[in-house]
């Protein structure tokens, strides 16, 4: 690869990892609003490009989909351990810990 070849691409992956955060703050804005009006379509499609969009920028950054999966498991266990309290009240990180692995 040429030397200006290997200079778009770098610049060409700058540009995309900022376009992934700015994806991310408008799905985090479009849940908001969804939340706001009591919108339950607005609020699981900003939800699932939530999820995809971050899933993407990891990649984009150099970890694998199983490295992040890995990860989130890892500090799941960490929270209920500890005794966060979604996990002391309602068991949430325990039930999504389950859902993941079984998945």
């Amino acid at each position: 690869m040429s030397r200006p070849e290997r200079g778009l691409k770098i610049a060409k992956s700058i540009k995309i990892v900022d376009w992934l955060k700015i994806e991310i703050l408008d799905q985090i804005s479009a849940l908001f609003r969804g939340i706001h009006s009591a919108n339950q379509h607005l609020m699981i499609d900003s939800l699932s490009s939530l999820v995809i969009s971050v899933y993407v920028l990891a990649r984009r950054m150099g970890f694998s989909f199983r490295e992040l999966d890995q990860s989130v498991s890892q500090k799941l266990r960490e929270h209920a351990r500890e005794g966060h309290q979604l996990e002391e009240w309602y068991g949430d990180l325990s039930q999504l810990d389950d859902y993941l692995n079984k998945r």
